[in-house]
């Protein structure tokens, strides 16, 4: 019965691996500070994070007054967040997969946890999604730099980017 728990375990929590980064658990004092210091989060915002894990950056947020969306792989961190974050209607976590999803229409902040391997594969996703919304949004990626963005602003490990929707130039 316990391997049959511990394979449960890493099934959940292996296979994101090879879709996104792995679960690692923010530290909520290095958060605070870059909802501080990088971008101030109020109640005009909306905040999606990538890959939410527990969802401690969207309850953050919601502490904050902004309105909080989650997009996460795994089943049994989407029910974690649900329970940790049940009551609170600022609060919402999808099962799905942030490369086929679109980021909601008045996004203002997407947090990320961001592995090497996608940058550019990311950093291409939110121009794209940039361009479909027709505005400018912030980004605040944690661990890795966006190759090929400018960087506003760096405070340690988190990094804040603004993407602008890229306009067709006509003759």
């Amino acid at each position: 019965m316990l391997f049959w728990l511990f394979a449960a375990v890493v099934l959940l929590f292996g296979f994101v691996v090879f879709r996104g980064a792995p679960y690692v658990p923010s530290h909520r004092k290095d958060v605070a500070r870059a909802f501080d210091e990088l971008y101030e989060v109020t109640k005009n915002d909306v905040v999606v994070d990538i890959g939410s894990g527990d969802g401690v950056i969207l309850r953050m947020a919601a502490k904050r007054g902004a309105r909080a969306v989650g997009y996460e792989l795994n089943p049994a961190l989407v029910l974690i967040t649900r329970l940790l974050s049940r009551g609170n209607k600022k609060i919402s976590v999808r099962l799905s997969d942030f490369w086929f999803a679109k980021l909601p229409e008045d996004t203002t902040l997407v947090y990320v946890f961001a592995v090497e391997r996608d940058v550019k594969k990311l950093a291409a996703k939110l121009q794209s999604e940039a361009n479909r919304l027709g505005r400018s949004f912030c980004v605040i990626s944690y661990g890795s730099e966006l190759r090929d963005v400018p960087v506003e602003r760096t405070l340690r490990a988190h990094h804040l980017y603004i993407f602008h929707p890229l306009h067709e130039v006509k003759p």
